[in-house]
Formats: C-alpha cells, sequence, structure tokens
C-alpha cells in the first residue's frame, strides 16, 4: 500500500528543520513540490533547495505539480474554499496514481506545522473518501509562524496564567479586546488590525518570517497601524505575494493580582 508523509519544514528557512522531518524526506521514494505560479516561486525553491541540502538518498526523485488556484469572485469564503479543496483533492489523486508505485512512500513538505491553520489532512482525507486510491499516512510536525514571530520579536506567546486565541482577521473583532486579551491571527487578507482604536493593544507583527526577506514591526496598534499597511503594500509590490503573520496583545503579566 502507498504510504504519504505529511512534512513540516518551518516557516522558509531550511535550518528549521528538525531530525524527524528530515530522517522522513529520505525516507521518500517521490518527494512533492507544490508550484504556485511564477509569482511564488520562491516557495517552492524553499522546498528545493531544503531537498538539496538534506536529502541524501539517490534513488530518490522530485515532481513538481501546479497547484489549483483559489477562486473567490462570486463565491462565499467557504464555498471558494471547499471549491478549492475539491480541485486539490483531484491534482493528489492524480499524483498519487501516476507518479507514485503501489508500495512507495510520497512526502508532501508542507510549509510551517501541517496541522496549524493548513488544509493538507483534511485535503487527504478527502482524498481518501474518493475511493480512488488507498494510502496509509505519517505526520511530522513542523515549526510554526507563531513560534517564529515570537522568536524574532522576542517574547513568549502568552501573558503569565492567561490563555491564547488563535484566529483569523475576519474574526478577530469578535474576541479582541474584550475577551481575549493575546490573539494571534494567522490569516488576515484584510488586515483587520487597522480597526482596533484601543491605545493600549500592542501588536507585533511579521512578514516572510524565517527568511531573508523578513520584516519585523511592533508597538501600539493605533501608532503603527499606518507603518504596517505601507510596509506590507510595498513588500507585496516587490516580492509579487507576501506572506504574514500577527499577535495582538493587550494586558501584562500578573495585572490580575
Amino acid at each position: 500500500m502507498r504510504h504519504i508523509l505529511v512534512v513540516g519544514i518551518g516557516t522558509g528557512n531550511p535550518e528549521h528543520m528538525t531530525v524527524q522531518a528530515i530522517n522522513a524526506l529520505n525516507r521518500a521514494d517521490v518527494l512533492f513540490i507544490p508550484t504556485k505560479g511564477a509569482k511564488k516561486a520562491d516557495l517552492a525553491e524553499v522546498r528545493r533547495e531544503i531537498i538539496a541540502r538534506y536529502v541524501t538518498r539517490p534513488e530518490s526523485r522530485t515532481v513538481a505539480f501546479a497547484l489549483p488556484v483559489r477562486k473567490v469572485e462570486g463565491r462565499s469564503y467557504v464555498e471558494g474554499v471547499d471549491e478549492w479543496h475539491a480541485a486539490i483533492t483531484g491534482t493528489y489523486v492524480r499524483l498519487f496514481l501516476e507518479d507514485l508505485p503501489e508500495d512507495g512512500t510520497g512526502a508532501l513538505l508542507v510549509w510551517g506545522d501541517p496541522m496549524l491553520y493548513d488544509s493538507t489532512l483534511r485535503i487527504l482525507e478527502r482524498v481518501k473518501a474518493t475511493g480512488k486510491v488507498d494510502f496509509g499516512m505519517t505526520v511530522i510536525p513542523g515549526i510554526t509562524s507563531i513560534q517564529a514571530l515570537c522568536a524574532a520579536h522576542q517574547i513568549p506567546l502568552n501573558l503569565v496564567g492567561k490563555p491564547v486565541e488563535i484566529t483569523t482577521g475576519r474574526r478577530l473583532a469578535e474576541t479582541f479586546p474584550h475577551r481575549s486579551e493575546t490573539a494571534v491571527v494567522m490569516l488576515d487578507g484584510e488586515q483587520a488590525f487597522q480597526r482596533v482604536d484601543d491605545p493600549e493593544a500592542q501588536i507585533y507583527w511579521g512578514a516572510y518570517l524565517g527568511t531573508p526577506e523578513e520584516v519585523v514591526i511592533r508597538g501600539a496598534v493605533t501608532e503603527v497601524s499606518d507603518q504596517i499597511l505601507a510596509t506590507r503594500a510595498a513588500l507585496r509590490e516587490k516580492n509579487g505575494w507576501i506572506m504574514d503573520i500577527y499577535l495582538m496583545q493587550k494586558g501584562r503579566d500578573f495585572d490580575d493580582m
């Protein structure tokens, strides 16, 4: 039976690779590399660099494939994502049947960590549900963008004894700052932080974390919001894409004693 390794590779720095992840890649017969068009060629190149640096098994081979593009026009967010996942499911079915022998092991190199705001695992479940291809699966965790963000800003993730919420830009206003004192925003196409007008709220923002292009900004959100927006726009224009994350926080350690 085929076996799929889902390997977290960190946020763009080849040195994020764990020993477990390196060993997993060296078990694979086929290493799958998704491509997302010319504007995001850097994402594929990082995967190729990881393979070149760490994979020593001479009989393994790489297979590049075009990742379907999510369509947004005329669709709700949920409808668009569901349709996109269905398209990726079809791509994986084809790849596994055509490029992976029945007793072969394939590896998917997943940005960051496969369990945190990534859909690879749920898409693989959809692949199984088609009944067209059967496989076993092993998942290897990776360094997350949350870890990389906190390391870049040299801060702990949480306030002492207090919870942390992980959310999206679309839902930030539902809980921060009135219910969650620390909120990590993983996906934000609308830069929801600019609507937070609490002068005590702090923001720790980062883009291209772990890569040579890494940029970080921190401060009171009411003071640095415009700077983040301008920096983000300039970086996106320069590189053709952007991958960013931020942490918002209000309060201090021990302020409820």
